[in-house]
Parts: structure tokens; C-alpha cells; sequence
């Protein structure tokens, strides 16, 4: 039997997906998040844009050395290859490692051997999809799917009579995030685009976090452009905020929308077009989706779930019991 540990796990990391670690955080260990006065990509300060718990900590990049921490949880690439020989130390490089793996492949989309080679390691992947394409090579893997939480007053309206669509920086990104996707089909259905410099394409511009899932509800439904990438936070927390969601069926979504249930999918813009019309004709037939794919989103998607999940990875890797229940309470109130 492993031992309980008499404190929550000291486990350090990087800011690389703002929702992401916000949710990951809900995990009641402490969690030290690396930093730098310049605030570089995966080094950006925690911001006030969302409700950060007392178990979690900003600590600046020079100072991680000294730190005693239980485990070392990286999520980019950077952090392993560069960060992990500059700021850690010898010991600290000992520590049981985790990396957070947020993408599929980018380079070839079956043959590609992930650089985290690690034996001893653990190698998390946040969806089946994402760890079927990967070649994870000697580092044991496994699938923790998402977890999410809204604002408790957040309730599908679908007044709005258009589709909103959520891609920060679409217009950079280009073809993988479906900006020419949506180019396409915004000249056959009104839909308005919400992210990081969607004013460039037009759109609505970036929501603050936390106001995002009640925008998301007004809409009457939710469009997903995207050929290739994770499955994203926004469309789990539509679903989850009673919208239903169109999207092209490729990567984890054809697992997670059932056509005519609780949304659609298809490679076909044609199809998707149709059925964007008719949920803009028909506000009862977005309703029943939506009612479906918030049910769904809940079983699928739920905070309590994703916690569970991540205690039991934390407890693998470190060799400790994954019951921590009586301080959860105390750490994310």
C-alpha cells in the first residue's frame, strides 16, 4: 500500500493554456507556476482574468532551484528540451516528471515520436485521439479527457439567431484552424467570431474567461472550424452551457457529437451549411440538441471526473494515495 502523504504534492509547471491550468488547479495539491519579468510565451504571470485558488503560486524562473518541490508537470516542449536544464537542478531533474501533452502531432500525423522519452515518466494525453496518433515511444502514456466547470448561472438562451465561433488568433493560424473554413461558410450563414484578434477577420474580439460560456449561450449554436487540432475548452464548455455545436468531424469531435442528437458534424461544408440553417430556422430542434449535449458534456466532461483523474496520475508518478479529499475543500475555497 502506498503512503498518504501528510500534505498536498508540491508539483511545479508552466503557464502555457490559461483555462486549462485554471481547471487542472481544481486538484488539491500545490501547484508553483514558473515565470519570467519578461512574461515569454509559457513564462506569462496568472492574471486576474480568472479565479485563482490559494494553492496556487507564481514563482519567478531564477528562483526555481531552490524550491523543494515532489514533481516536475511540463506541458511544452520548451520547458522539457530548455527550461529543464536551465532552471532546475540536479536533484530537481530526479523528481517524478509528467508532461502534459495539449496537441496531436504536428509534423506527420501517425509517425511522429514524441520527445518526451522518458521511462520512468508518465506521458498525459487529453484525448484518445491525440494519444492514438501520437508514437509515445518508451514513456508510459495515458488519457486524461478535460474537465470543465461554468459560472453556476449560465443557461442556454439561443436568441441570438447566428453561430458563434471561438479561435484565438484564426487568422495567423490559418488552414489547420479552419480560417478558411469559416471564410467559407460566414458568406452562406451569419456567424460571429469570438478570440484573441478576431477583429482582424471582423469578429467580436477576445471575452474575458469567465464571460465567454454566458456569450457562447445566447448564440443559437456553436461552430467548430477546426481540421486539426485537441479538442478545444470552448466547445466542451458550449456543450456544457446548452449549446449545440456543428463542427467538421475530425479528430475527438465525431466522438463527442452524435448528428441529430446533440449537434453535427461532417467533412462536407455543403451538409454543414444545411444544418446551420436549420437550426436557425428551427429554435426548438437547437434546444433538444442542446439540452442532449449539456447531459452529455456533464457525464463526459465533469469537474469531479477530471479531479479524480489527475489525483490518480499525481499519485502514480509520486507513489502516493490519490486520497487527498479533506483538503479539497480548504484549497479552492
Amino acid at each position: 500500500m502506498p503512503d498518504t502523504p501528510a500534505r498536498p504534492l508540491r508539483i511545479l509547471t508552466w503557464h502555457v493554456h490559461g483555462n486549462y491550468l485554471y481547471y487542472l488547479t481544481q486538484v488539491p495539491h500545490e501547484f508553483h507556476v514558473v515565470t519570467r519579468p519578461d512574461g515569454g510565451p509559457g513564462h506569462a504571470p496568472l492574471g486576474r482574468g480568472l479565479p485563482w485558488g490559494r494553492n496556487v503560486h507564481e514563482v519567478s524562473a531564477g528562483k526555481v532551484r531552490d524550491m523543494r518541490l515532489d514533481c516536475v508537470l511540463y506541458q511544452s516542449r520548451q520547458a522539457y528540451l530548455e527550461d529543464r536544464g536551465q532552471l532546475l537542478s540536479a536533484a530537481q531533474r530526479q523528481l517524478p516528471q509528467i508532461y502534459l501533452e495539449h496537441d496531436p502531432p504536428q509534423q506527420h500525423p501517425t509517425n511522429t515520436v514524441h520527445w518526451f522519452q522518458e521511462p520512468r515518466g508518465t506521458l498525459v494525453h487529453v484525448t484518445p485521439f491525440n494519444a492514438l496518433m501520437w508514437d509515445s515511444g518508451c514513456t508510459p502514456a495515458r488519457v486524461v479527457e478535460h474537465g470543465v466547470r461554468l459560472p453556476p448561472d449560465v443557461e442556454y438562451q439561443g436568441t441570438t439567431p447566428r453561430g458563434i465561433v471561438v479561435v484565438n488568433h484564426l487568422k495567423r493560424r490559418g488552414r489547420r484552424l479552419g480560417a478558411d473554413v469559416y471564410d467559407a461558410l460566414r458568406a452562406r450563414v451569419p456567424l460571429d467570431l469570438a478570440g484573441m484578434d478576431a477583429q482582424s477577420l471582423g469578429g467580436l474580439g477576445e471575452v474575458p474567461n469567465l464571460e465567454l460560456p454566458a456569450l457562447m449561450a445566447r448564440y443559437r449554436f456553436f461552430f467548430n472550424p477546426i481540421r486539426y487540432t485537441s479538442l478545444g475548452l470552448a466547445v466542451i464548455e458550449a456543450m456544457m452551457a446548452g449549446v449545440p455545436v456543428v463542427g467538421l468531424a475530425t479528430t475527438e469531435m465525431s466522438t463527442v457529437v452524435e448528428n441529430g442528437a446533440n449537434g453535427y458534424v461532417d467533412t462536407r461544408l455543403d451538409c454543414l451549411a444545411d444544418v446551420m440553417h436549420e437550426l436557425l430556422a428551427d429554435p426548438e430542434l437547437a434546444r433538444a440538441w442542446g439540452q442532449e449535449a449539456r447531459l452529455r458534456a456533464l457525464q463526459r466532461f465533469g469537474i469531479d471526473r477530471f479531479v479524480r483523474d489527475w489525483m490518480d496520475v499525481f499519485a502514480q508518478a509520486t507513489r502516493t494515495s490519490p486520497d487527498l479529499a479533506a483538503h479539497s475543500e480548504e484549497m479552492q475555497s
